[in-house]
């Protein structure tokens, strides 16, 4: 996922912190796919290529991966870090709704929690629609709403805090793509056979001393600090413990719930 975050350790922090958190539903994803050996895929709002890194060995050799997000920051870390060992991943900068690549060259479209960042979804649903072959597969993820997830309901009330409004509406976005709007914007966009269903995950957090403050400096950090300085990020980390101090156990650790939306939907 790549977003306007304002992020004080830059796209590596987000690759690192957001890692926990977002791995788990990448499987889940793919699986939804139904990647091939030999399918071309495109990991749309790829950020640092969570998705990407993985659909590459169940395309093999004889498959391609491409990834595309507006962040250049993104991108540049995506390109650092992809494995090796398997085909090349080619990473572009560009926008969903302008995506430099020929009609109908793939076989499947993932996005892993990009989709309620577009400024315009059916624009840039339309665009993908483009680019995706006859019969060609798209499955996205988006958040459930933010009240039904512990960890970042926690991280909302310390960002409502100590972070300001700017902060806060940035936070938001994350929370408001539906499965029935993204229904609606794919029907719109050509797609059918539109289905979706909550995939929910128990998660294990590291632990919160050192992890609450992490993760916020990584998608938050520069918002909170410009509000409040140095030490309202440490105050916002604090909150965030206290608030999950009931699910927290002696090593500080935490395993919580997790529910994304997984939307499906054929070309």
């Amino acid at each position: 996922m790549a977003d306007t975050h304002r992020s004080s350790e830059g796209p590596e922090g987000y690759d690192v912190h957001s890692a926990p958190i977002m791995g788990p539903f990448v499987a889940e994803l793919l699986d939804a796919a139904d990647l091939g050996p030999g399918d071309t895929v495109l990991d749309l709002a790829c950020g640092t290529g969570f998705v990407a890194h993985a659909a590459a060995p169940l395309v093999g050799p004889a498959g391609r991966v491409f990834g595309a997000d507006i962040d250049e920051g993104m991108i540049r870390v995506a390109r650092d870090h992809h494995p090796r060992l398997y085909p090349d991943i080619a990473y572009t900068v560009a926008p969903a709704d302008r995506l430099p690549y020929e009609a109908a060259v793939f076989d499947a479209v993932v996005c892993q929690q990009g989709a309620q960042f577009f400024p315009d979804l059916t624009a840039a649903l339309t665009e993908t629609a483009r680019v995706t072959r006859p019969d060609g597969r798209f499955a996205a993820t988006v958040w459930a709403p933010v009240e039904r997830q512990p960890y970042f309901l926690a991280e909302r009330r310390a960002i409502q805090e100590y972070g300001g409004p700017d902060t806060i509406r940035h936070f938001d976005k994350a929370f408001t793509c539906t499965a029935e709007r993204l229904a609606t914007a794919l029907g719109a966009a050509g797609y059918r056979d539109i289905a979706h269903r909550e995939v929910t995950f128990g998660i294990a957090l590291p632990p919160l001393d050192t992890y609450a403050h992490d993760h916020l400096s990584a998608l938050w950090g520069s918002l909170i600090t410009a509000a409040g300085g140095a030490e309202a990020l440490t105050r916002a980390a604090g909150l965030v413990r206290d608030e999950l101090a009931d699910h927290t156990a002696a090593d500080a650790t935490a395993t919580l719930p997790f529910t994304a939306i997984l939307v499906t939907a054929t070309r």
